[in-house]
């Protein structure tokens, strides 16, 4: 009997991508410890690999690093929070203007698409899908407008934006539902760059508006529950 091939080893970049993806559909909370331990058992790899992993993403303000206590998912502060909606304001104003400039029939319905799958998950009340088809919403424009550097940028304070709304949206609120970006399709799909300039901070401006921006609740730490 020939022996199966062993798995490949997990890279750096794999285990960034699955802790970024925890934290984008918050599934990672403010706060939770980042064992690096229990990281190397869960991905099979080494104490090394997470390790460098984990400076990746403090890099990007999603974790922190604490000497003698390890990694932690990020905290942001109230002013952190503000900061992030300011930041993405300026960064999704430009790619509503690059993407107003070339979008092609392929790029409109690709966000109908996207937006049709955002209603089915309301409807459905899965809130796992709304939270993670929110956001996506937002990085398809910022791939579809073709800029890989904003697309890098954009991404990262989307899931800022997750750890944020973890720690500060109300738990009887739930993300913007489908029709603020259905709006801002159809503007896009005109042509009409100010009125899609104007839906977008619009939109982002009702995300923060939802935020109590106060002290953030306890919430729970289990990593292995997580990722697993």
């Amino acid at each position: 009997m020939t022996a199966r091939p062993a798995a490949a080893p997990v890279t750096v970049t794999e285990i960034c991508e699955k802790l970024w993806q925890a934290i984008f559909e918050r599934k990672l909370r403010p706060g939770m410890r980042l064992k690096e331990e229990e990281l190397a058992e869960i991905f099979s790899t080494s104490r090394a690999r997470v390790r460098q992993a984990l400076s990746l993403l403090e890099r990007d303000r999603l974790v922190t690093l604490i000497p003698n206590r390890g990694g932690f998912v990020s905290e942001p502060t109230i002013d952190e929070a503000r900061d992030v909606f300011f930041a993405r304001r300026i960064v999704e104003g430009g790619l509503m203007e690059r993407l107003c400039s070339r979008v092609t029939d392929a790029d409109i319905a690709r966000l109908r698409a996207h937006v049709a799958l955002e209603r089915d998950a309301h409807q459905r009340d899965d809130l796992p899908a709304m939270v993670r088809l929110s956001g996506a919403f937002h990085i398809l424009i910022a791939e579809l407008a073709g800029s890989e550097y904003l697309h890098g940028v954009l991404r990262d304070l989307v899931s800022r934006t997750s750890l944020i709304s973890t720690m500060y949206q109300p738990r009887q609120m739930h993300d913007c539902g489908p029709d603020e970006h259905e709006e801002i399709v159809g503007h896009i799909a005109r042509g009409d760059v100010a009125a899609a300039l104007a839906a977008m901070a619009h939109h982002l401006e009702h995300v923060e508006a939802q935020l109590d921006l106060n002290e953030a609740p306890d919430l729970p730490r289990d990593l292995r529950e997580a990722l697993l």
